[in-house]
């Protein structure tokens, strides 16, 4: 099978099967693990089946990216080999982070010090690295310039890391099942990833830009095209499903006390038990007929790039269950589409009070459904969303700010035709009537008939893969993982995870929603993995050869 495009390892190679059964099935997974040829110095590992002894399959990849969204199309892109370097002609203008830039200029940003490019750089990401990435990628962008790139990229193919990346549909994550009536938040070239400019995208599509600001099936499609046009299609599998993570040759006395301290020699000895094989994927992948074909792999490392999107966040009480509660704006939207709302008397609870829940109100004025619209905060908290986008740029979320302002329920009054705003209520609970109960900060109880609720309250990430469905990785570990309260805890240089070594995060997972910040991620794990490729070269060389993957 030919790698296509320039990130291609090699000539043309030959595919290996494992399966014996069926032609179909053999055709079905020869392309899911391709050989890696002089990357690696030896056959990269197929897919087992199910059944197949372990010890079957003795080759593990370098990498195993779960997730194909922005985060892990950008790992993708770095680990083929795309190295930024500081264009011959650019001028940060940020002076002392320029200065430190020429002083290495000879070098890409993936083999210098991100710690000392990043100390003192300031930005709306609590990773520095993320910051020091968007400030290069976007010099300035928050006080509103739009200056070009600093950087400029090669392909240095003796760079790739063999590596695949597996989603559950194609390459864009998320993107490919948002509501396709809303504009995104950010700018289109905020979105952009790196070496395709998304407005040069959008030209060539001949499409007409008609403002900064653009529907998230172009983000969509961009991300796709991004995968194809780069080369990138060799390392990514859709329509793969994670079923379990584990570790292998884990220390019997790891779960009792993960950091003890190992002698250097018992050090050495570990580490050659450990490095072959330190994880162990296992899914399946659902091919054209709907069924599923089970799947293992082994890999050294680890990225989660699966964003925070898997599972809408409930309230949890009573009656929440019920058809009439929807938990995502593509449910509910549906719904509308359908005219399931149409000529509704009975107003639509909506409760949240971020850009989700706005944009379900929007979508609710614009089709005439009338609107209850409940939320925890007071109208002038200064952490709202709504404080912090520019009227001119979101006019949209300024009219549902202001409604939820102006058109506030009082004791005295009665629900307005069109909406109507109950700050600081929560919901107690819903009634299989359809009915529900609201609580004012008071204490006071009201209850309404309704057509249908909308919780948009945010949503956790799906990590039930994982061992404690991941809850250990986080911040406070006895709290699932969440992008604001409670992300992954990492080594912010290198995105490793502080609890489990050889894993890595990025992206929502760590608190990095906007696109032009995960970019950082991506920098900070291809840093990490290539320092360890170059130590263990040396390692080889200084042995005078090997046994396979170092």
């Amino acid at each position: 099978m030919r790698g296509p495009g320039p990130a291609a390892p090699g000539p043309e190679q030959e595919v290996l099967r494992n399966y014996s059964e069926t032609e179909t099935e053999g055709e079905i997974f020869n392309s899911l693990v391709q050989y890696f040829g002089d990357n690696l110095g030896q056959k990269a590992m197929p897919l087992v089946e199910e059944t197949s002894l372990l010890e079957d399959s003795a080759v593990t990849l370098p990498v195993v990216i779960i997730g194909n969204g922005p985060s892990g199309i950008c790992l993708s892109y770095m680990l083929s080999g795309y190295r930024p370097y500081l264009s011959s002609e650019a001028i940060h203008p940020n002076t002392i982070l320029h200065s430190k830039l020429e002083e290495a200029r000879h070098l890409s940003i993936v083999d210098q010090d991100l710690e000392y490019l990043s100390e003192g750089l300031e930005g709306r990401s609590s990773n520095p690295v993320a910051v020091l990435f968007d400030t290069l990628l976007h010099p300035d962008a928050d006080f509103g310039y739009d200056y070009p790139s600093v950087l400029h990229w090669k392909l240095e193919q003796h760079h790739y890391i063999p590596h695949l990346v597996l989603g559950k549909g194609p390459p864009g994550g998320a993107w490919h099942n948002m509501e396709g009536s809303m504009l995104t938040i950010s700018f289109g070239n905020w979105m952009e990833l790196p070496g395709l400019k998304f407005k040069d995208w959008v030209t060539s599509k001949r499409r007409n830009l008609k403002g900064d600001r653009v529907m998230p099936e172009e983000i969509a499609r961009y991300y796709k095209h991004y995968v194809k046009v780069m080369g990138l299609q060799q390392n990514f599998r859709e329509n793969t499903y994670i079923t379990s993570v584990s570790r292998l040759y884990r220390d019997q006395d790891d779960n009792d006390n993960q950091d003890k301290a190992i002698s250097r020699k018992h050090l050495q000895i570990e580490k050659s038990k450990l490095i072959k094989r330190n994880w162990e994927i296992r899914g399946y992948q659902r091919i054209a007929d709907g069924s599923h074909v089970p799947f293992c792999l082994f890999a050294e490392n680890v990225a989660l790039a699966t964003g925070t999107l898997d599972s809408p966040a409930h309230l949890e009480i009573e009656g929440e269950n019920f058809p009439f509660v929807f938990h995502s704006m593509p449910e509910f939207g549906a719904a509308v589409n359908k005219g399931k709302l149409r000529g509704k008397v009975d107003p639509v609870l909506i409760v949240g009070s971020g850009l989700t829940a706005a944009d379900a109100v929007l979508c609710a004025y614009n089709n005439n459904i009338p609107v209850i619209h409940v939320f925890r905060r007071r109208v002038t908290d200064p952490s709202l969303i709504f404080k912090q986008l520019p009227k001119k740029l979101y006019p949209e979320y300024h009219k549902v700010y202001h409604m939820m302002c102006t058109q506030s329920y009082s004791a005295d009054s009665t629900l307005l035709s069109d909406y109507t705003s109950f700050p600081e209520h929560h919901v107690l609970s819903f009634k299989s009537d359809m009915r529900c109960i609201l609580q004012s900060v008071s204490g006071l109880k009201k209850i309404f008939k309704l057509s249908a609720a909308v919780v948009l309250i945010g949503s956790h990430p799906n990590l039930s893969f994982l061992k404690e469905q991941g809850c250990y990785l986080g911040h406070n570990s006895s709290q699932p993982v969440t992008c604001k309260s409670n992300p992954v805890e990492i080594d912010v240089y290198t995105y490793e995870c502080v609890k489990e070594a050889n894993l890595f995060a990025l992206g929502p997972l760590v608190g990095d929603n906007f696109v032009r910040f995960l970019k950082g991620g991506a920098l900070g794990v291809t840093r990490c993995l290539a320092v360890r490729q170059k130590k263990k070269q040396h390692l080889f060389v200084e042995r005078g050869g090997g046994d396979g993957i170092a």
